[in-house]
């Protein structure tokens, strides 16, 4: 397992100590889950983005029933 170091001024430190203590976290837990949600968080954005330039190039929709025909959910 590897490790990362941060640097933080003593205030925000403190507000991350006392986040995890009153969360039952761990500080390793709290930094890395909003990284990763940080992360996803970007992705959806840049899918979202790409997304809405195909729908503005060709406007097409299907309706959500279509939809679960098309994924055999039904």
């Amino acid at each position: 397992m590897s490790m990362i170091s941060l640097r933080l001024n003593e205030r925000d430190s403190d507000l991350i100590k006392a986040y995890a203590k009153a969360n039952n976290l761990s500080i390793s837990d709290i930094i890395r889950q909003s990284v990763i949600e940080k992360i996803e968080d970007e992705i959806d954005l840049k899918l979202y983005d790409e997304a809405m330039k195909s729908y503005i190039k060709e406007p097409e929709t299907i309706s959500f029933e279509d939809a679960m025909k098309d994924l055999e959910l039904e």
